[in-house]
């Protein structure tokens, strides 16, 4: 992700004409019960998060699968990248590169504002 982007908020009622396919863990940023704002004309979620601009930093963080220290690490993301922050659970941050992902999670206190 280079710079942040203005996410608009939909007006019109949301909803899916059909049957979707479930994306793969740490790909999309979408959950059961969250996804990112600008997939709401694709996925159906119980809500939809407008993104926080944050950055890693100051030296670089592991990117989990899910918000356990010795789960599947997607990535490892560099001192100064910035991410989307979408969720905060305790210690751990619910993040994604940009809506097209990657998602997944990394500590609280690998981040810092951007």
């Amino acid at each position: 992700m280079s710079e942040p982007r203005n996410y608009k908020i939909p007006q019109s009622p949301l909803g899916l004409s059909g049957p979707v396919a479930r994306p793969n863990p740490g790909t999309l940023p979408v959950r059961g019960d969250l996804a990112h704002i600008a997939l709401s004309d694709r996925y159906l979620a119980a809500h939809y998060a407008i993104p926080q601009i944050k950055m890693i930093g100051p030296k670089e963080s592991k990117m989990h699968l899910i918000a356990r220290d010795d789960s599947e690490v997607l990535l490892k993301l560099e001192a100064g990248t910035k991410v989307e922050v979408l969720d905060i659970a305790g210690q751990w941050l619910w993040i994604c590169l940009s809506p097209e992902g990657p998602s997944g999670y990394v500590k609280k206190t690998s981040v810092q504002e951007a």
